[in-house]
């Protein structure tokens, strides 16, 4: 009697089931790696202050940032003004901490705003290639030419009557341009992976492989981009207020603070260095962030840095 052998099954594609677990088990991963990131804790949580600084700090003051004590004229810092006074007598912690909302709001918007269009232009350009990709590419280099300072401020004072949110829109059009072209090029690596030929060749719509495919691959370059972008914008408001062409009075930020104090800084130095201080502490924490945020979501980073850093000492890699 004899007995056919069957082949062993195939082993079937992973499915949806299987990769939700896999997902769940890459986050957690990172986000082990995350709080074991002493940069990262350190950019977090003092940037978790800073937000509750500015947002809830205006509250424990009777002082706005409106308000003005033709009484106390530079008056140092006090019992009553707790960071002194301006040249006319406003509460220079309401106003500073005013401005710190103002600016954490402009660079949010900013890089969220830059974070999403350079992510969609980018994986269109690179996925669907041909003359979109040449548009795109021609665009995207056009405005890489322009100088986006000179623009800006040529273009914000006729746009005053609308109020900040244009400015962020702004600053928004002239600050995606470079992560474009990195999400560009990774999209171009990723077109030609096997599960998105499999997408491909299954009929799904080539809108929706850059949704479900695409960018999800790319996630960890835009979260770590958009971190960092939100230092860049504020920096970038601070000096475009800095000069006049940003926040208008009577609102204010931390550029116009410092523009404001700047000419007091050693006369009269509580109108220019809590300004000053609290923009180069959230620099320095989005930064701090940023580089957690990299060694999380990017395993080779840390391990690279910790070579170099053994060859340095002339320990064995």
């Amino acid at each position: 009697m004899t007995t056919t052998a069957t082949p062993p099954a195939a082993p079937s594609a992973p499915g949806p089931a299987a990769a939700a677990p896999a997902a769940r088990g890459r986050g957690r991963v990172a986000l082990r790696r995350l709080a074991a990131s002493r940069n990262a804790v350190t950019g977090a949580t003092v940037l978790l202050l800073l937000f509750l600084l500015a947002f809830a700090g205006p509250h424990l003051t009777h002082w706005s940032h409106t308000d003005i004590d033709y009484g106390a004229l530079r008056e140092a810092p006090s019992a009553d003004h707790w960071w002194g006074t301006n040249r006319i007598g406003q509460d220079v912690y309401a106003q500073v901490l005013h401005g710190l909302q103002k600016s954490l709001l402009i660079g949010l918007l900013t890089a969220l705003t830059a974070t999403v269009l350079a992510s969609l232009v980018g994986a269109c350009a690179g996925y669907f290639g041909g003359w979109t990709d040449r548009v795109m590419t021609f665009f995207i280099d056009l405005l890489l030419v322009f100088p986006a300072f000179m623009i800006i401020a040529i273009v914000s004072p006729r746009l005053r009557e609308r109020g900040w949110i244009v400015f962020v829109g702004l600053l928004a059009v002239f600050g995606w341009m470079i992560t474009a072209r990195v999400v560009r090029s990774m999209t171009r690596s990723l077109k030609e992976r096997e599960f998105v030929r499999a997408a491909q060749l299954m009929g799904v719509h080539p809108l929706r492989i850059i949704v479900r495919h695409i960018l999800p691959n790319v996630s960890s370059f835009l979260i770590v981009d958009a971190t960092i972008a939100v230092g860049g914008a504020v920096m970038s408001e601070t000096g475009l207020s800095y000069f006049g062409f940003g926040v208008q009075p009577p609102d204010v930020s931390l550029g116009t603070l410092i523009a404001d104090g700047s000419d007091a800084a050693l006369t009269y130095p509580w109108m220019f260095f809590f300004a000053a201080g609290l923009l180069v502490v959230f620099v320095l924490a989005v930064n701090f962030l940023g580089d957690g945020l990299r060694d999380a979501l990017d395993p080779t980073s840390g391990h690279q840095r910790t070579r170099r850093r053994r060859r340095r000492n002339g320990e064995p890699a």
